[in-house]
């Protein structure tokens, strides 16, 4: 399990740089039709914000992935739980009027 999740963290990691990098170069290179009309700066500036967005679709795609992954209960050792709960109604030979008066 543990080796499909790190799979899929090198996967997603590889397309965060690579995805923003084959957009910036598609549009320095001329690949994107009807896009040759736009000034310099333009081009700079939509390359760079497509890019961003490219990113981002590579996130929310991890994260739907992440969300997909079985979930296993993880269920507590009994023993721990009641040894928890003692601890938590434990007094602690404090009076609680010095308590109160402490805050």
């Amino acid at each position: 399990m543990a080796a499909g999740l790190v799979k899929k963290f090198f996967i997603a990691s590889m397309l965060m740089w690579m995805a923003p990098l084959a957009v910036h170069y598609g549009f320095n290179h001329n690949l994107l039709p009807g896009l040759t009309n736009l000034s310099p700066h333009a081009m700079t500036l939509l390359s760079g914000f497509v890019a961003v967005i490219s990113v981002n679709i590579v996130i929310a795609f991890y994260i739907y992935m992440a969300m997909k992954e079985p979930c296993n209960k993880h269920q507590p050792d009994p023993k721990f739980l009641t040894h928890a709960k003692a601890s938590v109604y434990q007094p602690t030979g404090e009076p609680m009027e010095s308590l109160k008066k402490q805050e």
